[in-house]
């Protein structure tokens, strides 16, 4: 029989001034980065040029350019994030349970790891230099089919080009958040399924979609969050012609003509909303799925 120990403190130490140290940058950062912008924006969006209290600014989100902005942010969002989450999981599922080489999932894994973060100013101009009127894709089609792309009604500076460019960062990172729910799919399931006299119409409805769905919608969430707040991609690609949310707020900040600071502040204020319920929307989804990853 083992002596008792004369230490049995031991082992159940509570955090010390040590494992507080080591996460004190992390809290630097957030309190620099997130919530004093996040306060400032809050204070702002109830102030006037004067630093009187206001409620102007929040009232003012209800004009109809606003709304608009609004509804066409929305809009690009809600049609990217549906083609990124379709078109994402056929790849990542192909490359997963298709039977395809290893090195085609290594490929595609490292190249949505890159692509994913690939975006703004780079990629508005790599677009340009592709799809628009002198690009390199507009010219071979022309060359080569005598087809103008641009006379046939697409152009890469309207709603439909943005969203093509979105999906460039989209669809990767759609294949690199779906791929652990992929994994967790277990082979014992389908094997199950089958020896019951399930067909593959009936295990995709009654095993394989009910265990990915919240993965599927919590991915759905995300990419919808990540096109809501892009900036630099949508003005350096259509120079304002959007009148997209994002950019309205950096007219309102920086520009000449629409300078109104506190109604940059308010717009901002809505994002930030629209943001945070995407946010616990996805960890409550993302907590959910994560009972089927193994």
């Amino acid at each position: 029989m083992r002596p008792p120990s004369r230490f049995p403190h031991r082992g159940m130490r509570s955090p010390g001034a040590k494992a507080w140290f080591g996460i004190l940058p992390f809290l630097l950062f957030a309190v620099a980065f997130m919530l004093l912008p996040a306060g400032n924006i809050l204070v702002g969006s109830f102030q006037d040029g004067k630093g009187n209290f206001t409620l102007k600014n929040i009232l003012n989100l209800a004009r109809p350019n606003i709304v608009r902005s609004y509804m066409v942010t929305v809009q690009i969002s809600l049609a990217t994030a549906a083609a990124g989450c379709l078109f994402g999981f056929l790849m990542a599922w192909a490359v997963i349970k298709g039977g395809l080489p290893k090195w085609v999932r290594a490929f595609l894994t490292t190249f949505s790891g890159v692509a994913s973060n690939f975006a703004g100013v780079p990629l508005a101009f790599a677009f340009i230099s592709t799809l628009g009127r002198m690009g390199l894709v507009t010219a071979i089609i022309q060359l080569v089919f005598g087809i103008s792309l641009y006379d046939a009604g697409f152009s890469l500076y309207s709603f439909w080009g943005l969203c093509l460019t979105y999906l460039y960062f989209q669809l990767p990172l759609m294949v690199l958040i779906i791929e652990p729910s992929i994994d967790g799919m277990k082979r014992e399931w389908r094997e199950a399924s089958e020896n019951l006299g399930a067909s593959n119409l009936q295990y995709w409805r009654y095993v394989a979609l009910p265990v990915l769905l919240p993965s599927l919608l919590a991915s759905f969430i995300l990419l919808f969050g990540n096109a809501f707040g892009a900036y630099a991609t949508a003005y350096a690609l259509t120079g304002g012609l959007l009148n997209l949310v994002p950019i309205l707020i950096g007219a309102q900040i920086r520009g000449d003509v629409l300078h109104d600071p506190n109604l940059g502040y308010a717009l901002a204020l809505g994002m930030v909303i629209i943001m945070l319920v995407c946010i616990m929307a996805y960890s409550a989804l993302q907590k959910r799925a994560s009972r089927w990853v193994a």
